[in-house]
């Protein structure tokens, strides 16, 4: 176990940053979802399902193989690059609906206040300005935060959720259209509303909702709203779409195209190919030159010059002409970024341990309350950022001299871009003429512009400023990530960041004498050692800030920075928002396991407790085991009698070599004697009769083995198991524990729509005639497919009985028992898995998998107790 490593950790044991996994009984571990009494940590809880990335190949989707030509196929193709497009598009306008009135919103508040303040300075009435400026954000704060009491999702960034969802993790309403909206105008109040929040990680989020939903062309929020389009009907092509729409965000919020496919790569997306990555990078760069278009022609008037190709831009980074000593950057300056690195990193860790506390005490103290505490926690949030950014900018600022320029950019191409987008560039709160008040320059103006002021302003700040500006930042914007409103965390950390480099710039100009240093490229090194501290990326985020600087000089010293940063920080915790999905106790799946747990094997993890069906079932039977369990997948067995004697060997229960004890299994007829007595939740009063007789079943001639009459019934696969027959409590061990021959597996989904269009036939008839169902029917109710509970059974004959093996997925991945952990996690990860039946070598099933036996807590506790029995 590792202790407190540093003085960081030690300091910051109280928030609980710097215990890694402290010794728990497995039975703690086990009960997933629950808290841990020790360090409070939140296991991974049992309601979140994975995606079902994996193709059904069964008998609907075999028909829709067969009449599928190369002119169908390049049609597909072509609709599905058409869609890549739409959805490129369609979050570029997003970001420019955010951008435009984010601008008008912001220039409408900083003016009134602005005049206000310039009026009573004169008149000793700086109250009202305050008053004034408390008016405008709480509004626009209480009005977020009505948003996300509409729809609770759309809080925060959406980061975490997405890149649970790029992990196949489904995680409920994360991609609705109601999300969207709530997320789009609820970004655009809280960052109006001026707190410490970005709307560049909301973006991402906004991406991909916009990729989940468009080429579904339906939503359940606008249920009216239909169009008869075929296509894209499954959990795949979904979850393609949303890696690109989550790119498209990242281009749109950065202007990095590359960066956004880099970001959809890195952040989770658990299969990846390279036909995906052309689109997720043709969807991005979409986006990108669709926001550039619109912006650049709407502030410049100049249609199709692409002066604005994001969001947040950096501007050129430009020595001025007449200093002749100063380089963007040197050999010798790598020393310094690498020390930055580290600093960011412990930076980091630091507002990471903090708000893993501050996300804690909510989840205990203000999320159980009633939701208008939410509201009111936003509300004194806003309250005391308001008061703190007006009362630093009056109190604390001080005059300094306006560089010849008198204005922020190096050049006049950057002065001309960077004027439309703040109200003014520098502001000069109760400062002579040619001075101005360098605090309320930073807080008094839009987070992009404050950043753009540190990367470029050529007048200097103080050092007292900027290390005040850089504690308040951090606290305020650590507090405020994780309040009921939609919130970003890019920007806020940039222009932390930013500080912080442009503090250490000015110590080794004033104070060392390194007359070579250039200020702006020590403000972006800082920028992005904080935020490669907070957020732990690497590959995408340096290419993103980059392609933000349009200097690729820049790449060897961003890339060294952001690396440093981020194993100082894994030194300490994880990322803010690997944080964050811990604390929903998402079972998110790492890239690989760790080493020590190939002494695990596919027995040691998987679930022995197996609740079947048979290939023949009645509908009596197929409600119970739906209304009785929460499965989504049930395995497709027969009973392999002609092995029974050997398959008993005294205590034991073995099988292919894997011994199982028999308190560990639970029994078949104890499984059965549960279907039978769940017939309360059949309304029919004849079903309960009809049940409480006992019908003979009809033996096989000569008890011949069932593996035999397949082979004989050449017509059929798989033969009927004669549903009627139920296990009794006089049954012999041999006859509770049969071998479960595997055929294929059937998900809850298709069950329920089975019986919901009434596929099924009679006792008389053969299975033949029972009504076929194609595959567009099969997932017409895609994603929303009916309960079981919702369902009329009174309209059911209880004794029909379902085929289910032209639905059922004949050949899924399965493992052996003998196979080994890492080779597991890689076969589930990589294909995108959601069950992952264990076979043994003769083809009876043993056991289950799913994502929950494969996250990191389970597997330690299944670690622990291979210590224990060896």
């Amino acid at each position: 176990m590792a202790g407190c490593r540093g003085s960081l950790c030690c300091c910051c044991r109280w928030c609980c940053c710097c215990g890694e996994r402290e010794t728990r009984t497995p039975e703690e571990l086990t009960i997933l979802g629950e808290t841990q009494e020790e360090d409070d940590e939140i296991l991974p809880r049992k309601d979140y399902e994975s995606l079902d990335y994996d193709r059904c190949i069964n008998d609907p989707y075999l028909e829709v193989l067969e009449t599928m030509d190369n002119k169908k196929g390049r049609r597909y193709e072509a609709v599905k690059w058409m869609m890549v497009f739409a959805i490129g598009v369609c979050t570029g306008l997003v970001g420019l609906f955010v951008d435009f009135f984010v601008r008008l919103f912001t220039q409408l508040k900083f003016g009134v206040v602005q005049t206000s303040v310039e009026e009573c300075s004169q008149k000793g009435c700086l109250a009202l300005s305050l008053l004034e400026l408390l008016g405008f954000n709480l509004t626009f704060v209480f009005l977020a935060s009505i948003l996300v009491l509409i729809e609770p999702v759309a809080a925060g960034s959406g980061i975490p959720e997405i890149k649970c969802y790029l992990n196949g993790v489904k995680v409920p309403g994360i991609v609705r259209l109601r999300t969207l909206l709530c997320k789009v105008f609820g970004v655009l109040f809280s960052v109006a509303g001026g707190l410490f929040v970005g709307k560049e990680g909301p973006m991402i989020h906004s991406g991909a909702v916009v990729g989940a939903g468009l080429p579904q062309f339906q939503s359940i929020s606008l249920r009216k709203i239909q169009f008869n389009f075929p296509y894209f009907r499954s959990d795949r092509d979904k979850r393609d779409f949303v890696s690109a729409g989550a790119a498209a965000g990242v281009a749109a919020a950065f202007g990095a195209p590359i960066g956004g496919t880099l970001f959809s790569l890195e952040e989770g997306s658990s299969f990846w190919n390279q036909g995906l990555t052309w689109k997720v990078l043709f969807c991005s760069m979409s986006a990108t030159f669709t926001l550039n278009f619109f912006r650049s022609g709407i502030q410049f008037g100049s249609w199709g010059s692409f002066q604005l190709p994001g969001l947040l831009n950096f501007g050129e980074f430009k020595c001025s002409d007449s200093d002749k000593k100063c380089h963007l950057w040197t050999a010798m300056d790598l020393g310094f970024f690498v020390v930055m690195g580290v600093i960011g990193g412990l930076l980091g860790a630091t507002f990471n341990c903090l708000n893993k506390r501050l996300a804690k005490y909510r989840m205990r103290n203000v999320h159980p309350k009633p939701k208008l505490v939410r509201v009111l926690e936003s509300l004194l949030v806003s309250v005391v950022s308001t008061v703190v950014v007006f009362m630093a900018s009056m109190v604390l600022g001080e005059c300094r001299q306006m560089s010849a320029s008198g204005q922020i950019g190096n050049d006049s191409s950057q002065l001309q871009v960077t004027s439309e987008d703040v109200n003014s560039s520098t502001k000069t709160f109760f400062c002579p003429n040619e001075t101005y008040n360098d605090m309320a320059t930073l807080f008094f103006n839009p987070q992009e512009s404050a950043i753009l002021q540190l990367f470029h302003q050529d007048s200097t700040f103080s050092p007292v400023t900027l290390a005040l500006f850089f504690a308040l930042y951090f606290l305020l914007a650590c507090w405020t990530y994780g309040i009921s409103v939609p919130s970003g965390l890019f920007v806020p950390s940039l222009l932390c960041g930013a500080a912080f480099g442009r503090l250490v710039a000015n110590v080794l100009k004033s104070y060392i004498g390194l007359g070579h240093i250039y200020s702006g490229t020590f403000a972006l090194i800082g920028a992005a050692a904080f935020l490669g501290g907070v957020v732990r990326m690497t590959i995408s985020l340096t290419v993103i800030l980059i392609e933000s600087t349009n200097e690729i000089t820049y790449g060897l010293p961003i890339m060294i920075t952001l690396m440093v940063a981020k194993w100082t920080g894994d030194f300490f915790n994880k990322g803010i928002y690997d944080i964050h999905v811990g604390l929903r106790g998402v079972p998110l799946l790492e890239w690989e396991t760790e080493a020590e747990m190939d002494k695990l094997r596919a027995s040691d993890i998987m679930e022995p407790n197996l609740t079947y069906v048979y290939p023949h079932t009645r509908i009596q039977s197929l409600v119970s085991i739906l209304r009785t369990t929460v499965h989504h997948a049930f395995p497709v067995v027969t009973e392999n009698r002609g092995n029974e004697k050997e398959f008993m060997k005294g205590n034991q229960l073995i099988s292919n070599n894997i011994k199982f004890k028999k308190s560990s299994i639970l029994t078949r007829a104890g499984e059965q004697r549960r279907r039978s007595q769940s017939m309360k939740s059949y309304p029919s009063s004849e079903l309960r009769n009809v049940c409480d007789e006992h019908l003979p079943s009809e033996e096989p001639a000569e008890k011949e083995d069932l593996l035999q009459q397949m082979l004989e019934r050449r017509y059929t696969p798989y033969p009927n198991l004669y549903p009627d027959q139920s296990p009794s409590e006089d049954w012999t061990m041999e006859e509770r524990f049969r071998p479960l021959t595997f055929h294929g597996l059937i998900l809850r989904s298709q069950l329920v729509t089975l019986l919901v269009r009434g596929v099924c036939y009679s006792e008389s008839q053969s299975s033949a005639s029972q009504p076929r169902l194609s595959y567009a029917e099969m997932a017409e109710d895609y994603p929303r497919y009916p309960d079981i509970h919702d369902l009329d059974l009174t309209l059911l004959n209880p004794r029909m009985i379902v085929d289910v093996t032209p639905y059922m997925n004949p050949a899924p991945f399965t493992v052996s028992p003998n196979t080994h952990v890492s080779q597991v996690f890689n076969l589930f990860r990589t294909m995108g898995l959601r069950h992952l039946p264990v076979v043994n070598a003769v083809g009876e099933i043993v056991g289950i998998i799913t994502r929950h036996n494969l996250t990191y807590e389970f597997l330690q506790a299944r670690l622990r107790q291979h210590y224990q029995t060896i």
